[in-house]
């Protein structure tokens, strides 16, 4: 039964903290489910996880059914990623939606129309339709001409690789190698060799430093934010960079960092200036394991705490206690954001100063440092979320590396990254080098000047989009749209844990809807590689993953609620730099001084560059795409209205001295503009905005920040500066 003893105000009140206990009730579901909330059957229990946040944490979802209908949501008890929040409770409200895609679609009016004229069509239809397209496309044009995506969520991304393998294309990308995760896993890739946002605090932490991210808003409750709060408790130093008062700020910094947004660099050279001033480094670590520390060493002294205080806004003495703090307290620990500080026109050189800051104090590899695994999961590469490498066939798409779309542009990219930078696929549109575009979770709103990208679509000869409902800001462009099953329907993939695997019970999809790995597979095994393919058959290609490990998606079946953990082959170890073992990059060490940017003509140490110039005419800084508890940008916007209600319109936030300056008031509207484009939205004064900072959450089609973001790019990463845009607010 839904639990109706829970009214909905108690939902709203819980969604801002993002931790609640309740079951929704019936408002907003189709009457196939509305009709059970007056019987009392007999519930059997299920398991999957919340896509909410792009299936990174992967939360666990405990549901009761009936007759293949949910009837009670809550949080998956001894899962490690637990409690969930007020995202993971929608997702049956979503689930249910009567607006939601079921069935199959395609347009019958020409692109640039303002309706599409979609019409339903069958399965065979819809697949018959996809193929004669890209195979025509692939005799006029080739292979490389069609481009495979996967956006958000991020489930499918093993299964579309092996689709765009077995079609011959390596122009396959995703939204991390747009604008999220890809460009501070290259900093990360060239300076330490191996991938890492840092770790939570382990027993031997003494000090942390927290930069660019809020995990109380971004992390799992209990997994991130609660065991930084038991650190705390424990006695561990926080050291917390953020040019906003964040949750994380005000709870844990014990020296709070308010730097002004694209001066990562800049902050990360004052704190080694002091660190190497006064001896702290670790001499040993920086001797045998830098490449380029005396060079680093001659850069960063020229960065003085009072010149770095007129950089970055912080001030010299709060730069001085925190490199003292930091470096006199080993071991100290490191938590980046997936894409924080890389959000400006310097995004890799600004990632990999703030990296060096842990390396020269020797905090590599340590116990309580940043560790590098001595057991990583067999067979895996990187993250779970980014598929096997061996099951998604990148060796077989990487031989194609010539065939890039983005080589041209990024060639330090194309070098250390598999995926496909995609901010340029206009140009390559406009060039006659793309043609056809597949993708699962497209949001074409994920693009600066996204209008541009719009209208280049419209140029493809032929788009397919796979999503759960009609977005016109990105369906209005495609040819054919399906109908994608969600969360509770899905049984790929299975959930990783560091070793240990949870398996998902799915239900009967509603409507027509298929999961996202089984529309992969059978389009893969209509172009005639069934086998490859498994003729289309989501626990067949699981069950290949999972052989790697001894193990079928029926033993993780069998062993739920709980997960199977794959015993380790060795135990864990430390330091393995000095028992012989490099790291993985060109020179083996730790390099500040990056022999691939140098291989390319680009700054080889971390070096600060200029920010975007304000002007009187644009005085403050736009930070766009910070998080919010309770809402995950546009896909949350009107799939499950009672979390639209907690925000119901696009709020900026904005120090109270700079609403003041403008006479603007808590709730006025307000014009948000840039060089770039100008918006309307709800002002928010608040104490906790930088002064001279605003900052708002993407993903409003009715004010679509991303339009006042221009088209400029890193030239290593080729990331837009969402973080570090001037622009002017004024009272609309």
């Amino acid at each position: 039964m839904f639990n109706k003893a829970i009214p909905r105000r108690t939902f709203m009140k819980a969604g801002g903290s993002g931790l609640l206990a309740l079951s929704l009730g019936p408002k907003f579901l189709v009457p196939e489910a509305k009709a059970q909330t007056s019987a009392e059957p007999k519930a059997e229990v299920g398991y999957t996880f919340c896509d909410g946040c792009n299936h990174v944490p992967f939360c666990g979802i405990q549901f009761q059914h009936q007759d293949g209908l949910i009837t009670n949501v809550e949080p998956w008890q001894g899962y490690p990623a637990t409690p969930i929040c007020s995202k993971g409770y929608a997702t049956m409200q979503r689930l249910y939606n009567p607006k939601r895609l079921k069935y199959p679609m395609k347009r019958t009016n020409p692109k640039g129309s303002s309706d599409p004229g979609f019409v339903r069509i069958s399965w065979d239809e819809a697949y018959d339709s996809i193929i004669k397209q890209i195979n025509r496309i692939k005799e006029q044009y080739g292979p490389h001409s069609v481009f495979f995506y996967a956006g958000d969520p991020k489930e499918p991304r093993a299964a579309i690789q092996r689709l765009a393998a077995v079609y011959g294309s390596v122009n396959y990308g995703c939204e991390s190698s747009t604008t999220c995760r890809r460009s501070a896993m290259l900093a990360e890739f060239l300076t330490y060799g191996f991938g890492t946002m840092g770790n939570l605090p382990s027993e031997e932490t003494k000090v942390m430093l927290v930069w660019g991210t809020n995990p109380a808003y971004s992390g799992q409750p209990h997994m991130c934010h609660g065991k930084l709060m038991d650190a705390k408790e424990r006695g561990v130093k926080f050291i917390v960079v953020d040019p906003r008062i964040t949750p994380t700020v005000s709870t844990l910094a014990d020296i709070h960092l308010q730097v002004r947004p694209g001066t990562t660099a800049a902050l990360a050279a004052g704190l080694m200036h002091v660190i190497f001033k006064e001896n702290l480094e670790d001499k040993d670590f920086c001797a045998n394991y830098i490449h380029g520390i005396e060079e680093l060493k001659a850069y960063v002294a020229d960065f003085d705490p009072k010149r770095v205080e007129k950089i970055t806004d912080v001030p010299a003495q709060l730069i001085i206690n925190a490199a003292r703090l930091y470096a006199s307290n080993a071991p100290g620990g490191l938590m980046t954001n997936a894409q924080a500080t890389t959000h400006d026109l310097n995004a890799c050189n600004n990632h990999r100063g703030l990296l060096m800051v842990p390396a020269v104090c020797g905090y590599i590899d340590v116990p309580g440092g940043i560790t590098k695994p001595t057991n990583p999961l067999e067979g895996m590469a990187g993250p779970w979320a980014n598929g096997p490498p061996k099951f998604s066939m990148r060796k077989q798409r990487l031989a194609w590396s010539e065939h890039r779309l983005d080589a041209k542009y990024y060639p330090v990219w194309a070098e250390k990254i598999w995926e496909i930078q995609g901010n340029h696929i206009v140009e390559s549109i406009n060039e006659g080098k793309l043609k056809a575009f597949l993708g699962w979770g497209l949001n074409l709103m994920i693009w600066p000047q996204s209008h541009e990208y719009m209208e280049a679509f419209d140029k493809l000869e032929f788009t397919m989009a796979v999503d759960y409902f009609y977005r016109p800001w990105t369906h209005s462009h495609v040819d054919v749209l399906l109908p994608a099953a969600m969360n509770y329907e899905r049984l790929a993939p299975f959930a990783v844990f560091g070793r240990t695997l949870y398996a998902r019970t799915p239900l009967k999809p509603q409507g027509e809807c298929r999961e996202d790995w089984r529309i992969a597979l059978e389009l893969g095994t209509r172009l005639g590689h069934g086998k490859t393919c498994f003729n289309g058959d989501p626990e067949a290609a699981c069950n290949e993953i999972l052989k790697m490990w001894n193990l079928t998606y029926d033993d993780l079946r069998k062993a739920l609620p709980k997960g199977v953990t794959v015993p380790a082959k060795k135990p864990e170890a430390f330091e393995k730099h000095k028992k012989g073992v490099k790291f993985g990059t060109s020179t083996g060490k730790i390099e500040a001084v990056s022999e691939v940017l140098k291989k390319h003509g680009h700054p080889a140490l971390p070096e600060y560059k200029e920010t975007m110039p304000t002007s009187e005419e644009y005085p403050l800084i736009l930070v766009s795409g910070s998080r919010i508890p309770y809402i995950t940008h546009s896909k949350w916007r009107k799939d499950s209205p009672w979390l639209l209600e907690l925000q119901t319109e696009p709020v900026l936030t904005l120090h109270p001295k700079d609403a003041a300056n403008r006479g603007i008031k808590q709730g006025d509207k307000i014009s948000l503009k840039t060089q770039w484009g100008q918006i309307e939205v709800v002002a928010k004064p608040t104490v906790l905005m930088k002064e001279g900072v605003v900052g708002m959450m993407h993903g409003w089609a009715k004010a679509n920040i991303n339009e006042l973001i221009p088209r400029q790019f890193d030239p290593i990463s080729g990331y837009p500066p969402f973080k570090d845009t001037p622009c002017q607010v004024v009272k609309a």
